[in-house]
C-alpha cells in the first residue's frame, strides 16, 4: 500500500494502491517506490488509464486497479494474476506496449522475481514477490536475458539482447537449438510463408521418411509458435494460409489421379479395373492427408478454444477485433473441414470403384468346389475360396492403408462404414435384378451364396471389422436368409409371418422375392404369400432396389489431438526435418543482413 503525492491542481500522479503484487515503479517523472503486499489465494491486477463512463453513452469504463496516465497507455493496458503458489503471470491486452525483460511481450508470461515489466514509453516495473521471503536469483534475469524468453526466429542467439553472452557462448547456444530435440520451430512473421509452404511442398511431394503424422506435427509446432509468441492477430492470418496452402496442396493431388483414373475411357478403349495394389498407391496420398488434416484440425480447435478463454478472463468476449479474428479461424478451420470431406469422399470412391467389380463373385461362385475344406474364421486372405479373394483384398489393402496412415479411428470405422453400405446395397440389387430374368431364387443358389457371406463376416471379424460388417450386411443378409429357408416351410409361411421375420425388406423387396421363387415347373406362389390390401399401394409403388444416396453421413471425429507436442523428438526422420527446417528459417535470416553481419550455421551435431 501507498500514499502518493497529487500534482498541484491536477490528476494523481499515484494514488492509494493495493497491490496483490511486489513492484518497483518508475513513473514518467523517475519517482521510484516500492509496492508490496501479500498475496491472497487467487488475485487478478489489471493496470491501465481506466476510461470516462460516459465516454459511450454511459457505458461502464473498463475496471482498472491501478491507473497510469500516459498517452500510450490503454484503458485496460495489462493484468498481473497469481494463484496460490507462484510463479505469478502477466498478460498484455491486446495492441498494448508491454515489454518483459527488454522484450516485447505479446502473450501471457511467467513472472520471476527481478523480472522487468514495461507498460508504454514511461512505465517500468521490477517484480518484487513477498512469498519468496526476498530470496532471489543471484543477478536479475535480465542480464543476459532468460533463455526461456528468447524472441521468436533463431536469429536470437546473436542479437544484441544477449549481450551478456560471449560470441562462442551464443554460437553454442543456436546450436544447441538448431540441432535440439525439443518440439519447438522459432520463426518471424515475415518467414511464416516460406515455412509453411515448404513443409506442405515436402508433404505433397512425398520427400523423405517422415512417420505419418509427420507434416501435422511440423505445422502444429507453427501453429503452437504462433498462439505462444506472436501476437494476438497473427494466429488467424496463420491458419488462413495454412488451410489455403493444404488445400491447394490436395486438390492438385486429387487432379492427378483423376487424370490416371479417367471416368470415361475412349469408344473401343476397354476400362482396365483397378487392383487393390493400384488403388492402395494411388490412395495413399489423399489418406495421409486426410489423417494429417484431422489431427492438425482438432489441434487448431484447442488452441482456438483457448484463444476464447483468454477473451473471457479479460472481458473482451464482444471485442470486435476478436470476433474478426474468431471469424478468420472458423474460416480457416471450415477449409480444413472441407479437406477431409473431399479427402474421404475420394478415397471411398476409388474402393467401391475397385469393389463393384469384385462383388458379383459373392453371387456367382461356388465356395464348395470339389475337394476344397471351408477356412475357418482368422482364416489368411490366400486360403479363402478364389471368388471371395477379390474383394477381400480391396478390404485388406484398404485396411493396411489406413493403418499405415494412422487415419484417426473414427475415420477408419466410418471408411469400412461406407464400404460395407456400398457392399451391402450393390450386391441386394444384383439379387434383386437377378431374379428378374432368369431362376435365381433357389435353395442350393441360396445356400452358396449364404456361405459365401458367412466366409466374407467371419474374415472380416477376424481383421476386427465385425460389428461395422454385421451391421452394414444386416438387409443383404435377411434377404439371403429368406431365400434359404426350405422349400417346405417356405409354402407353410404367410405373408404377415414373413414380413414380422424379415422386418428389414421392404414390401416390394419381399414381394418381389417370393413371386419369383422357384418352386418347381409350372408351380406359381400360394395365395398365403399375397399382400394384404394395406400393403398392395406399397407392393406396387415401392422400388426394389437400394438408394446408393442413404449413405451414413460423415461425422468429423471430436475429441483432443493424437499430435504429441511435449518431450523430445524421438523419431529421427522427424528430428532431421525439423532441423533441416530450422537451418532453412537461419539462411533466411542471414539473408536480410548486410554480408558483413551474416554469421554462418554453427557445424551441425550428429542427431
Amino acid at each position: 500500500m501507498l500514499s502518493g503525492e497529487r500534482k498541484e491542481g491536477g490528476s494523481p500522479r499515484f494514488g492509494k494502491l493495493h497491490l496483490p503484487v511486489g513492484l518497483w515503479i518508475n513513473s514518467p517523472r523517475k519517482q521510484l517506490a516500492k509496492l508490496g503486499r501479500r498475496w491472497p489465494s487467487a488475485a487478478s491486477h489489471v493496470f491501465g488509464r481506466g476510461g470516462n463512463s460516459s465516454a459511450r453513452g454511459g457505458s461502464p469504463a473498463p475496471y482498472v486497479d491501478t491507473f497510469l496516465n500516459a498517452p500510450d497507455i490503454l484503458p485496460r493496458h495489462c493484468t498481473v494474476r497469481a494463484g496460490p503458489e507462484p510463479p505469478a503471470m502477466v498478460r498484455p491486452s491486446r495492441g498494448a506496449p508491454v515489454t518483459h525483460n527488454g522484450c516485447l511481450l505479446l502473450r501471457e508470461a511467467e513472472l520471476h522475481p527481478g523480472d522487468l515489466l514495461g507498460l508504454g514509453e514511461h512505465f517500468l516495473f521490477m517484480y518484487k514477490d513477498p512469498r519468496t521471503g526476498g530470496s532471489g536469483p543471484a543477478r536479475p534475469p535480465w542480464l543476459p536475458a532468460r533463455p526461456g524468453t528468447a524472441p521468436p526466429g533463431p536469429g536470437w542467439a546473436f542479437s544484441c539482447r544477449l549481450c551478456g553472452r560471449g560470441l562462442q557462448e551464443r554460437g553454442e547456444a543456436l546450436a544447441a537449438y538448431l540441432d535440439g530435440r525439443e518440439p519447438v520451430l522459432r520463426f518471424r512473421p515475415r518467414e511464416e510463408e516460406a515455412l509453411l509452404g515448404e513443409i506442405v511442398r515436402a508433404a505433397a511431394a512425398g520427400a523423405g521418411d517422415l512417420p505419418p503424422l509427420g507434416p501435422a506435427t511440423l505445422l502444429a509446432l507453427c501453429v503452437q509458435h504462433s498462439a505462444r509468441e506472436l501476437e494476438l492477430g497473427h494466429l488467424p492470418r496463420l491458419l488462413g494460409r495454412l488451410a489455403r496452402l493444404i488445400k491447394e496442396a490436395v486438390w492438385e493431388k486429387i487432379k492427378e489421379i483423376g487424370d490416371r483414373q479417367p471416368e470415361n475411357h475412349p469408344e473401343g478403349v476397354p476400362e482396365v479395373p483397378l487392383t487393390p495394389e493400384a488403388v492402395s498407391v494411388e490412395l495413399r496420398p489423399l489418406m495421409l492427408w486426410m489423417a494429417n488434416t484431422t489431427e492438425l484440425l482438432s489441434f487448431v480447435q484447442e488452441k482456438v478454444l483457448e484463444m476464447e478463454k483468454e477473451a473471457d478472463q479479460e472481458g473482451l468476449s464482444s471485442d470486435p477485433q476478436l470476433c474478426n479474428d474468431l471469424e478468420l479461424c472458423d474460416e480457416a478451420m471450415a477449409l480444413l473441414d472441407e479437406v477431409i470431406m473431399c479427402t474421404f469422399q475420394q478415397s471411398v470412391y476409388y474402393l467401391t470403384k475397385t469393389l463393384y467389380s469384385t462383388l458379383p463373385a459373392l453371387l456367382d461362385s461356388n465356395p464348395f468346389t470339389a475337394g476344397a475344406e471351408l477356412p475357418g474364421p482368422g482364416a489368411e486372405l490366400g486360403a479363402m475360396p478364389p471368388g471371395l479373394r477379390p474383394t477381400l483384398g480391396v478390404f485388406q489393402a484398404a485396411l493396411e492403408l489406413t493403418s499405415q496412415c494412422e487415419l484417426h479411428p473414427d475415420l477408419v470405422s466410418q471408411t469400412f462404414g461406407y464400404l460395407f453400405f456400398f457392399s451391402n446395397a450393390s450386391l441386394l440389387n444384383s439379387l434383386m435384378e437377378r431374379g428378374q430374368g432368369r431362376p435365381f431364387y433357389q435353395w442350393s443358389r441360396a445356400v452358396q451364396i449364404r456361405t459365401n457371406l458367412d466366409l466374407v463376416l467371419d474374415w472380416l471379424q477376424g481383421a476386427g471389422l465385425g460389428d461395422i460388417a454385421t451391421e452394414f450386411f444386416r438387409k443383404l443378409s435377411i434377404a439371403v436368409n429368406l431365400l434359404c429357408v426350405p422349400r417346405t416351410s417356405l409354402l407353410k409361411a404367410s405373408w404377415s409371418s414373413l414380413r414380422t421375420d424379415h422386418p428389414t425388406l421392404t414390401p416390394a423387396q419381399l414381394h418381389h422375392l417370393l413371386s419369383h421363387y422357384q418352386l418347381g415347373p409350372g408351380r406359381g406362389p400360394p395365395p398365403a404369400w399375397d399382400p394384404p390390401p394395406a400393403e398392395r399401394d406399397a407392393v406396387d409403388t415401392g422400388d426394389i432396389f437400394e438408394s446408393f444416396s442413404s449413405h451414413p453421413p460423415l461425422i468429423l471425429p471430436l475429441g483432443s489431438s493424437r499430435l504429441r507436442l511435449t518431450g523430445p523428438v524421438t523419431d529421427d526422420a522427424l528430428h532431421r526435418e525439423l532441423r533441416r527446417l530450422r537451418r532453412l528459417l537461419w539462411d533466411l535470416e542471414q539473408q536480410e543482413l548486410p554480408a558483413n553481419h551474416r554469421h554462418g550455421p554453427p557445424a551441425a551435431t550428429p542427431p
